[in-house]
This record gives structure tokens, sequence and C-alpha cells, in this order.
């Protein structure tokens, strides 16, 4: 009798609760929960506002677990959906990429590595390009030929480039031509200088007034953007300027024209550099640093072309190389090596400049120029006295602390 009584007390139980469900969720129809008939579920469904009744089923995705008890509150159907979810938030929670970040840890150590191929591919075309480079300047002393045939070459592999798909063809406007059109200028002019320097003076002296860019750098910083340099590095500018009159006043191979042709590779080299990154950061353009660069050196051969004929004419024919008793087959195979290396070098520096930021790009320059001058002295025995490779070292040393200055700055203002 007591366990009839019991039976019939549950039941009643039972039948109160289910009829204080119904009450409270009228609208809730009992199709949307599907049990199985073992311990595991196979999905839930719970109607969202503004869903159709065709609204996607929300799969539970744990099976095997424990039934849980119903709760007075909610139908079961929904415990389990909010279990679910629960479950799945907890598993996301507790993953990778939830406690260490969307990006790999060898993500920094991969870039770092491509970042030092770069440089040091950089640094050899360098010295290779100034080694042939002079070599061909030495035979044929025309500077403005010699930049016209080295943009003729970077004017192949770019087309060449393009034509086999190595990446993709830019389309510009008439108005994009015109903001890059002022940076070719500037970048073929820059080249010219260069090449009527290493004409008339050593390599080693020509990388060692060219490091004075820095100066350049500051100048041009303060006349056009209102700059103001710190203290110190206005003070690293001292050694670099001294350095430089110094191993001046004791080069062997000394020329004026050498001199300030150097010193205008340095204004002219500097502009396009600043122009370049305002360019390759400004989001309304497409361009990235490749197409950048090749369309400026696109540009600087038909910009170089007409200068060279109206300054030299046309020298680089055969007829005149056999009056000047130089080997041609050799020369030409100089003057295409230095082509190739003269184009893959500043593409390779291009694409530095988009990667890091103009600082230590100039660190990097200034290393170069270390790299480049040890290999010219070498390469050629060019004869330095004491007091110039004090002078070299000294304009050196004050590139360097320029670059530690300029980088310490914002530092300091953050703070």
């Amino acid at each position: 009798m007591q366990s009839m009584a019991a039976a019939a007390a549950g039941t009643s139980s039972s039948g109160s609760w289910a009829a204080r469900r119904s009450s409270a969720f009228p609208t809730l129809p009992s199709r949307h929960v599907a049990f199985s008939s073992s311990s595991s579920y196979s999905c839930c469904r719970w109607p969202v506002a503004g869903a159709g009744a065709g609204a996607p089923a929300l799969p539970l995705g744990i099976r095997g677990g424990l039934r849980p008890l119903p709760s007075p509150l909610l139908p079961a159907g929904v415990a389990r959906c909010g279990a679910a979810a629960r479950t799945r938030t907890a598993a996301a929670a507790a993953s990778p990429l939830a406690e260490g970040g969307d990006k790999p840890e060898g993500a920094g150590i991969s870039r770092t590595v491509q970042l030092g191929a770069m440089i040091l591919v950089w640094y050899l075309l360098n010295i290779y390009f100034n080694i042939y480079n002079k070599l061909v300047l030495k035979a044929v002393p025309f500077p403005y030929t010699i930049t016209t045939f080295q943009f003729a070459s970077g004017s192949f592999f770019i087309t060449l480039m393009w034509l086999l798909n190595l990446h993709p063809k830019p389309r510009l406007s008439l108005q994009q031509y015109a903001k890059i059109l002022p940076l070719a200028l500037i970048h073929m002019l820059g080249n010219v200088f260069t090449n009527i320097s290493l004409g008339k003076v050593a390599v080693s002296f020509t990388h060692t007034i060219k490091a004075m860019e820095p100066f350049f750098s500051v100048l041009l910083s303060v006349l056009f953007l209102g700059e103001t340099p710190s203290l110190l590095v206005l003070g690293s500018l001292v050694p670099i300027v001294g350095g430089v009159v110094l191993a001046s006043m004791t080069e062997i191979s000394f020329n004026w024209i050498g001199f300030w042709s150097a010193m205008a590779s340095n204004l002219t080299n500097q502009s396009r550099n600043a122009f370049s990154k305002k360019l390759l950061a400004d989001k309304e353009e497409t361009l990235d640093d490749i197409n950048l660069f090749s369309i400026m050196t696109l540009m600087a051969f038909l910009l170089s072309a007409p200068l060279m004929l109206s300054v030299e004419g046309i020298k680089f024919t055969p007829s005149y190389l056999q009056s000047t008793g130089v080997n041609i087959q050799e020369l030409c195979v100089k003057a295409v090596l230095a082509g190739t290396c003269f184009h893959f070098y500043q593409q390779v520096s291009y694409s530095l400049l988009a990667r890091i930021s103009t600082v230590t790009h100039s660190v990097a320059n200034s290393l170069k120029r270390v790299v480049v001058i040890v290999s010219s002295v070498l390469f050629f025995k060019t004869p330095i006295s004491p007091i110039n490779a004090i002078g070299t070292g000294v304009a050196l040393a004050g590139v360097f602390l320029y670059s530690q200055f300029k980088k310490a700055k914002p530092k300091a203002k953050a703070a």
C-alpha cells in the first residue's frame, strides 16, 4: 500500500510539474527536443528570435555523457544546448591560439631569417656592382651612357618578369603615373651622379662621401617636414662631417667633380627614399614595392636616354670601342654583369625599404658601405693612408651613432 501511495504521489508530482512547465512555456512545442533511447544525445533544437521554421539545428557535439537533470526553469533541450555551448567555449579557450595569440612562435624567427638573407644578397650584389661598374667606367668613361645601359638592363628583366607572370602587372591611372614621375627623375639623377663620381675617384672614396647621407636626411627633414632634430642627432653629424673632411684631405684620388657628384647623389637618393616610403605607406595606392620600383626603372630609362644623347651622343658602338683598343667581348660581359647586379641590388633594397623602417634601412646601408669600402680596397689594392682610414672610420661611426639616436627619439617621447 505504501509503495502504491508513493507511486501515485510521484505521478501526481510529475503531472503537476508538467502542468507548471506547460503553463510557463505555452509556445514551446515538444517536437523541438529530441531524445535518444541511449545515454547519448543526437541533437537539440531551440527556436531563435527572428528565425523561421526552417532554422538549422545546432549540433550538440557531445556523446556518451550523462543525461542532465531536468531544470524547473528551462526545458531539458535548452539545458543540453547550453551545456554543449559551454563545452565548446571551454575547448576553444584551451586551444593554443587562444593562449598564445594568432601568430605561431616561428613567425618572428622566419621573418628575421628572411630579412637577414635579403640584406646579405643586397650586400653581395652591391659589392659586385661596384667592382664591375668601376672596371667598365675605366674602359669607357661615359657615365650617362653606362647609366642608360643599366636602366635598359633593368627594363629587360622587368618586362621578362611581367611576360612570364612572375609578378602581376600593375594597372595605374594617369594620376598615379604623375606621382611616380618625380621619383623616377630623382632615381635617374642619383644613379647618374653616382656613376660620375665612381668614374672620377676610387670606389672607397665615393662611398666614404656617401656616408654623409644622414646629414642630408636631417637637412631635408628640417626644410620640408619642419622637424627639429634632437641635440644627440645633431651631435652625431659632427663625426660624420669631420670624418669625411679628414678622409677627403688625405685621399690620393681626390677630384672635385667626383666629390660633388657623390654629394649630389646623397641628396637625390635621400629624397627618393623619403618620397618612396611615403608613397608605399599611402593606403589609397595599390602599388607594392616591386611594381613601384619597376615603374620607376622604366621611367628612368625613358628619361636617361635623351639625356645621354644630348650629353655624350652614341658612344657604345663597336667601331668606337675598337678604336679605344679595349676587349669588346670582355667589356660587354662586365657591362652586363654590372647592369644585372645594379637592377637586382636596387630591387632588394626597395623590398627591404617596404618591410623595415627608414632608420633600420639607414643602419643596414651604413654597414653596407663598410663592406663595400673594404672589398673595393682589397680588390683594386687602393692605397689608403692611416689618416684616411681614421677619417673613414670616424665618419662610419658617426653614421652608426646617428641611427641609434634616431631610433631612440620616439621612445623618449612615448615615456
